[in-house]
């Protein structure tokens, strides 16, 4: 096909070529420019609101995503309350984690009776991430729990924030779990080991002695000898000796 140099005029395309679609227009109802615009009071208006259809959920979605920004403690109370929802916990929850008061450790904690399954797990990992230390011994009960999946997030959770009573923890439980859940009840005590080691290390080595010992799974086994050894090489690691120019001059006779 010869060019004549001529533009191709508006609205008509090149012969045999495929049209093309105008792109849909977004309802309003589902756009979240307006929504990220609102001041904190506003946003947890929206988390108050009634109804469950996608739009509402869309709403209260964008809302807890802008309040993990800005949010503070008076969002805590409304972001709890959707912990149970399925559509919208997801986005509670990340918004929980990013509030730094310690209201938002407080409905976490306040939530996992009350909840089950992956709402459940989700609100376990959230404390997780927050290595929420008062967290330890709700999360300790939910290891020896009828759900498998929820007892190992609480198993490795518990490994996650560590610390002495962490410690203990684990260590009971692995007298009483089995299968799966005693796996990551060992792999929670190798994290939390891990993270002992630098302020307890007497603790840490104590818990480090526990999984060497044969009936632990050998991948975490490995671990912690290698764990152990780390150690040990450090304590004995001989002090380097002053340089030369830094050394004092011999004593005169």
């Amino acid at each position: 096909m010869q060019n004549t140099g001529q533009p191709n005029p508006a609205g008509q395309r090149p012969a045999g070529g495929p049209a093309r679609r105008a792109k849909p227009e977004i309802p309003a109802e589902f756009k979240a420019e307006p929504l990220e615009q609102l001041d904190p009071n506003a946003l947890i208006g929206i988390l108050k609101e009634p109804g469950s259809e996608p739009a509402a959920v869309f709403r209260k979605a964008i809302a807890s995503k802008r309040l993990a920004v800005i949010g503070t403690k008076e969002a805590v109370p409304p972001l709890a309350a959707l912990l149970g929802d399925d559509r919208a916990s997801d986005y509670a929850r990340d918004a929980l984690e990013s509030i730094p008061d310690p209201a938002a450790d407080e409905a976490l904690r306040a939530a996992l009776p009350k909840l089950k399954g992956l709402p459940l797990i989700g609100a376990i990992n959230s404390l997780r991430r927050r290595r929420d230390l008062q967290a330890v011994e709700p999360l300790g009960k939910l290891i020896y729990g009828a759900d498998a999946a929820v007892a190992r997030a609480a198993a490795l959770a518990v490994g996650e924030i560590g610390g002495p009573a962490a410690a203990k923890t684990l260590q009971r439980a692995l007298g009483a779990a089995k299968g799966a859940v005693r796996a990551d009840v060992a792999a929670g005590a190798l994290l939390c080991a891990d993270r002992m080691m630098a302020e307890d290390r007497k603790g840490a080595l104590a818990l480090l002695d526990v999984l060497c010992r044969p009936d632990i799974q050998s991948n975490v086994r490995m671990s912690a000898m290698h764990l152990q050894i780390a150690a040990e090489t450090s304590l004995k690691r001989p002090r380097t000796a002053p340089a030369a120019a830094d050394a004092p001059p011999p004593a005169q006779k």
